[in-house]
């Protein structure tokens, strides 16, 4: 028996943006405004602070929010129920698991920069940072791949709601690059935003070939940030416009059709 609920329409997709714009920017504004107070009481900023991670969250929240305000319990759980969606093809994760980390040791490689880890050693240590990053920058995917593309799909081909949502998830990081203590801060900004945007598009096709999956965006979005990798700025992000280009070119029948677009936020089963 099919559970009905009410789908969001896509004009709240620009409610998203707002919301998740609003809480993110408007905690910048209050560590800046009361920097000194705040570092007495929660310590200096940094990628553990607790309203740098509500910062992060800001998209999730939006989604949540939104997804309860549409379709209510019922809609949360059907909204959820794409975290158990991972069927695609294995070229897919092939993408993932080998061409991603090549990428990161080919960029340190043509770079002239070390092979090992930026991040203290120690196999306790790295599985710790691991599993924090797991909980960090992947959850924002309830948001930028759970809520807003399914709607940007309704309207634009995948290739062209990847770049744009790209655009703006790039564009929605921009105060962190001014915030001493965040990951930001320590990365060149333009490489940063035309990487974003490059696996944006990448994750689109990844995304629509499981269905709508949450599950696979968190999953790159993890592999993207693990301590693990060499730090292979800004040649990475050369190879992943490469990338991008490669997978838009061999799933070019999906990306410029919007044939499989994954548009619903809340699919009924």
């Amino acid at each position: 028996m099919a559970i009905s609920h009410t789908e969001p329409p896509i004009r709240s997709v620009w409610v998203f943006f707002a919301l998740t714009f609003g809480i993110a920017w408007g905690i910048v504004v209050i560590l800046i405004a009361f920097q000194d107070a705040l570092e007495a009481v929660l310590g200096e900023l940094s990628a553990g602070h607790p309203l740098f991670i509500l910062a992060v969250y800001a998209p999730a929240i939006a989604a949540f929010i939104l997804v309860l305000w549409h379709g209510g319990w019922t809609g949360m759980r059907a909204f959820l129920f794409r975290l158990t969606l991972w069927r695609a093809h294995i070229g897919w994760y092939g993408v993932m698991l080998v061409v991603v980390p090549l990428i990161f040791y080919m960029g340190a490689l043509i770079g002239g920069l070390p092979l090992a880890p930026p991040e203290p050693r120690g196999l306790a240590a790295m599985i710790g940072l691991m599993a924090f990053m797991l909980v960090l920058g992947p959850v924002e995917e309830f948001g930028w791949r759970g809520y807003a593309l399914p709607l940007m799909q309704r309207r634009m081909t995948p290739f062209w709601a990847g770049l744009w949502l790209g655009v703006v998830w790039a564009i929605w990081h921009l105060p962190a690059f001014y915030l001493g203590g965040t990951p930001q801060s320590q990365w060149d900004i333009l490489p940063f935003m035309v990487g974003a945007v490059a696996v944006s598009v990448i994750v689109t096709g990844f995304f629509n070939a499981a269905g709508g999956s949450i599950l696979v965006s968190i999953l790159f979005h993890w592999q993207l940030v693990l301590p693990i990798w060499p730090d292979a700025q800004p040649w990475d992000v050369v190879l992943f416009i490469v990338l991008a280009g490669v997978v838009v070119w061999v799933d070019r029948r999906r990306m410029f059709s919007g044939q499989d677009a994954a548009t619903e936020v809340m699919p009924q089963r």
